[in-house]
């Protein structure tokens, strides 16, 4: 196994603490994916790619930094990876989900404010995270008042720009959220020293999109019955999506997804028949939040679609590729992240509309709502989901939590028993 060490010392992590993490990290993941039966061979890439989550990956970006090629850390979905493709950089997801350095992020944020944000916090601070440390320019975004003033504590430390995102979807904001794709676009060009032509946005945009329906196919495959995959191996696929190499994630999800169609034809699956099916719908879940998906798989149901960031949000819409223009490809990445349903907006009927739409499409017999304590636009939303769903005829159960592992036993009980109503 290789020693990495020294490139860890390079990047200035608190090595004692990161090797703590890392060994408390691999036995949670032991005990929530190597436990698995019946798991297909194609897991192998995620379980190797998990292990090498802080070596392999990061000596990659430190072989592109060499090779002159910037790194650019995001925290959200509605940054273009196309843009920063075509620019020649390399883009990589820094949302954390785990308690870390929690004491210190609430040095500059308060404690009120949801784990999400305290963890990417708490991982700058306490030198935890190789991907932040080996990023040449973060990027925010203005999705929710918690990150918007958590940027400006961490714009002190690194060097980020933010995106405005709009909170209505009207002509007029519209034409403010191109004017935020172009920024982003000249933002990248001044960091990278490469201007983005027509033919290398073409490229980034087939390369982003094929991204996406490697993801989509993988979404269809699941409504099968039985479920032919787990709802954790699935997570873990597209938590792995923000940070691998896009080609080579791309090329083993579709071989993943050619040992699935084996598997069905076989009429194979990861539970029996009967198995409650259950949508995660809500926030995010960032590496290494598998604590509820955990719960759900170990208590009688299988997960068969998320409705979040970390599922079909981030991959539902393509990003038009009929035009050959760049101010035309411009205008199609414009639409096509205008059309995420986050929370952020209002009125937001849309999410409604299609978080049904998923559960229908994935067979779910109910949905999870999932909720991070003191996420206000996901808590209020809540409310109209479960209306949304109850006439729609889909039983909606709704959790808060956070990453802590103290509420486990109570989460447990009222998944098992939720599960048990749908059987």
């Amino acid at each position: 196994m290789t020693n990495y060490t020294d490139m860890w010392e390079k990047l200035n992590l608190d090595l004692k603490a990161h090797d703590s993490l890392m060994q408390v990290l691999g036995k949670f993941y032991g005990d929530i994916y190597l436990s698995q039966q019946g798991r297909l061979k194609g897991a192998e890439y995620l379980d190797f790619v998990l292990s090498e989550v802080h070596g392999l990956r990061v000596q990659e970006l430190q072989d592109a930094k060499a090779q002159g090629r910037k790194i650019v850390g995001t925290f959200c979905v509605f940054v273009p990876e196309e843009l920063t493709l075509a620019a020649d950089a390399v883009q990589v997801g820094l949302c954390s989900g785990a308690d870390a350095g929690t004491e210190l992020a609430e040095t500059l944020v308060p404690r009120n404010t949801c784990a999400l944000i305290k963890s990417f916090m708490g991982f700058k601070l306490a030198r935890l995270c190789p991907y932040i440390e080996s990023c040449d320019l973060l990027v925010g975004e203005t999705t929710c008042d918690g990150k918007k003033k958590a940027y400006e504590q961490l714009a002190e430390m690194a060097p980020i720009h933010i995106m405005e995102v709009p909170q209505k979807k009207d002509d007029h904001d519209r034409v403010l959220w191109k004017t935020e794709v172009l920024r982003y676009k000249q933002v990248i060009e001044k960091l990278t020293g490469k201007t983005i032509t027509a033919d290398k946005l073409k490229t980034a945009i087939k390369t982003v999109n094929a991204k996406r329906r490697a993801l989509q196919r993988l979404n269809r495959l699941r409504a099968d019955e039985p479920a032919p995959i787990s709802g954790r191996d699935v997570l873990l696929v597209n938590q792995i999506s923000f940070y691998d190499d896009p080609v080579r994630f791309t090329a083993k999800i579709n071989e993943l997804c050619d040992e699935i169609e084996a598997r069905i034809k076989q009429g194979q699956g990861v539970a029996p028949k009967g198995t409650p099916r259950l949508m995660l719908s809500g926030c995010p879940m960032a590496v290494p939040n598998w604590k509820l998906p955990y719960i759900i798989e170990s208590s009688g149901a299988v997960i068969v679609s998320e409705e979040s960031c970390i599922g079909s949000r981030n991959t539902r819409d393509l990003v038009d590729e009929s035009t050959d223009t760049l101010e035309g490809m411009l205008d199609a990445i414009a639409d096509r992240y205008l059309r995420i349903d986050c929370a952020t907006f209002t009125p937001n009927t849309e999410r409604l509309d299609n978080i049904v739409q998923l559960a229908k499409e994935s067979k779910a017999d109910g949905v999870i709502h999932y909720g991070l304590l003191f996420c206000q636009p996901y808590a209020h939303e809540s409310f109209k989901v479960d209306k949304a769903l109850k006439d729609a005829g889909i039983p909606m159960l709704s959790i808060e939590t956070d990453y802590s592992m103290e509420d486990v036993g109570q989460l447990k009980t009222r998944v098992e028993a939720f599960v048990e109503m749908l059987k």
